[in-house]
């Protein structure tokens, strides 16, 4: 049904199995996370987030933006990994209405943890099933998509998986 007023079955097949495929693989991630650290998918996040940013910081408001997240989100996000002693906020430097995020030992430690243990399973889940013409593919496409909703190479920097050390 290619008249505008459906999809076709080839891409209601393609939307369903990218739902499911979305949907599993995120049961996956965040229940990986929550057996092996203790976090939820959107807390590793924004731990991973904090490590790609120069002195394992950011203002809130960058730090909402580069987590696809709402600011009440990751305010909520944040208050969660300040009780466990992962982050802590401190007003910026330059800016007295800015907070600013940072990462604590405990969290860069938290983080180094669980890092290769995630790796592992987005490798396992996500890479290893497809050849690479495969995978060229997917990445391409899911350029694409990422392109016209607006994720910009930025958001796309700032996603990477937190440097092992």
């Amino acid at each position: 049904m290619a008249d505008g007023k459906g999809l076709t079955d080839r891409e209601l097949r393609t939307w369903r199995t990218f739902l499911g495929v979305a949907t599993v693989l995120n049961h996956r991630i965040e229940q990986q996370l929550k057996d092996t650290a203790g976090l939820s998918h959107p807390q590793y996040e924004v731990l991973a987030r904090l490590s790609n940013a120069p002195d394992g910081e950011l203002r809130m408001t960058e730090l909402a933006g580069v987590a696809l997240t709402s600011k009440s989100g990751l305010s909520y996000q944040i208050t969660q990994l300040e009780k466990a002693g992962l982050v802590q906020r401190r007003p910026c430097d330059n800016d007295d209405r800015g907070i600013i995020a940072a990462l604590t030992e405990a969290g860069w430690s938290k983080l180094r943890e669980t890092a290769p243990a995630h790796v592992n399973l987005v490798r396992s889940t996500f890479v290893t099933p497809l050849t690479p013409d495969q995978f060229t593919h997917l990445t391409a496409a899911l350029d694409t998509l990422g392109a016209h909703l607006g994720i910009t190479p930025q958001t796309i920097t700032a996603l990477r998986e937190p440097p092992p050390t």
